[in-house]
């Protein structure tokens, strides 16, 4: 039996904020899109779904409130000065900056910020 990952999905407060943030993060999303429940979009071979709490109620039965880190989503950026230059425009558009630009360890130029719903979020070359 073969398995394959469909998509990756997250809930989220409010469509609309959500959604300006990842086309910050270079997503094709229509603006038609904001006002749906549940939106989909693929991007690079991967399938994002991006669907409201409400949506969350009717799939799982009840909504509950996350906490900690459940999950990563990590944008690759081109070049290590774009990690810099996106966190930058991202933060002065007035989201939260979690870790500023640095490199790791294992020789990747990374920094986090954190989605309108507090998910964090990687920007990575």
């Amino acid at each position: 039996m073969a398995v394959q990952l469909k998509r990756i999905g997250i809930f989220v407060k409010d469509m609309r904020k959500a959604l300006e943030f990842y086309r910050m993060l270079g997503l094709e999303i229509p603006e038609s899109a904001d006002e749906e429940k549940h939106v989909e979009v693929e991007h690079n071979g991967l399938r994002l779904a991006v669907a409201t709490r409400e949506s969350a109620q009717v799939v799982y039965g009840s909504w509950e409130e996350p906490s900690g880190y459940r999950i990563e989503l990590a944008f690759q950026c081109a070049s290590r000065e774009a990690v810099d230059v996106l966190y930058r425009q991202l933060t002065e558009h007035g989201y939260i900056g979690h870790r500023g630009p640095l490199d790791g360890f294992w020789g990747e130029r990374y920094a986090i910020v954190q989605d309108p719903d507090g998910n964090l979020i990687s920007l990575a070359a």
